[in-house]
């Protein structure tokens, strides 16, 4: 019987390791850095190591759900973490969002090993990952995506053969950049339509005909158009963090894409306004610094 790991037990984490668990009726060893995080998702199939290095040593695939690179590289490549004890036929699924470069990285050194690294990241909410509603773009070759496909589906509603190692990590960035610079479009046209005279509910309404949108749906509809930026879900320091890596891409091709730059800028300013904790379309905060318009 395959046994499974899982690192990182957080606000999308730890639902993912609960249908994972559930629905493929595997056991598994789980941990993170908050007791109580590993506390909701114990059971019957389902146990808590106290550090990272038993799910190493013990689980045959390992999935991580980690904030960013710092903590992907920790967990890879620490002293005793998952590198260390890498061997044949173990594979390790990183479901992160983390630079091209570290996904490169990683995928070499397992692979000396005989081991496999999986780019998997994910795209959705915080919302909707409990009832699958997400989907993950996965990096890998065939046989091995073949092998975790049925686990993939556990967990997301859609799974996406990205093609090789890096594809996946790659779509999910461009993924954010768009859907970035969708959610600035739209904060920008909101602010103008209302200093216009146009009310901002009968605006988003027009636009769900003419130019309908997940972005609209899940970010201009319960976010912009009410003003309200919860912490808890998806802040703005995580999006910066994930433009970060597309800005390192597009350097590293030595690509301008003006655009980018103008979304990337606007998050920092975002973050340096206080608003980094704040659900992400917080934005539109310092879009309209003056505050005239409501």
């Amino acid at each position: 019987m395959t046994t499974l790991g899982f690192i990182g037990l957080g606000a999308m984490g730890g639902p993912m390791c609960r249908n994972l668990v559930r629905r493929a009726g595997l056991a598994a060893i789980v941990h993170d850095i908050d007791p109580e995080a590993c506390a909701r998702c114990v059971g019957r199939d389902c146990v808590a190591a106290a550090d990272p290095a038993r799910v190493a040593r013990d689980c045959d695939i390992v999935f991580l759900s980690l904030p960013g690179a710092a903590e992907v590289r920790r967990a890879c490549l620490g002293g005793d973490g998952l590198l260390a004890h890498a061997r044949a036929g173990r594979v390790v699924v990183d479901c992160s969002t983390v630079p091209l470069g570290l996904t490169r990285e990683l995928a070499a050194a397992f692979a000396e090993k005989d081991a496999r690294y999986v780019d998997a990241p994910v795209a959705g909410t915080v919302a909707s990952v409990a009832d699958r509603q997400i989907s993950i773009m996965a990096g890998a070759d065939g046989e091995t995506f073949a092998r975790l496909a049925p686990l993939l589906d556990c967990m997301a509603e859609t799974v996406l053969h990205c093609g090789a190692s890096g594809n996946g990590t790659v779509t999910k960035l461009l993924l954010n950049m768009v859907l970035a610079q969708s959610v600035t479009a739209l904060a920008e046209a909101l602010l103008l339509g209302r200093r216009a005279g146009v009310d901002g509910a009968r605006l988003f309404e027009a636009f769900s005909h003419g130019c309908d949108s997940f972005a609209l749906r899940r970010h201009g509809m319960t976010a912009l158009l009410p003003g309200r930026f919860p912490e808890g879900r998806f802040p703005t320091r995580y999006m910066l963090k994930d433009l970060d890596y597309v800005m390192e891409l597009k350097e590293s091709l030595g690509m301008t894409l003006g655009g980018m730059d103008a979304t990337h800028g606007l998050l920092q300013r975002a973050v340096a306004a206080g608003f980094g904790d704040a659900y992400w379309p917080s934005l539109i905060e310092v879009i309209d610094e003056g505050k005239e318009c409501n």
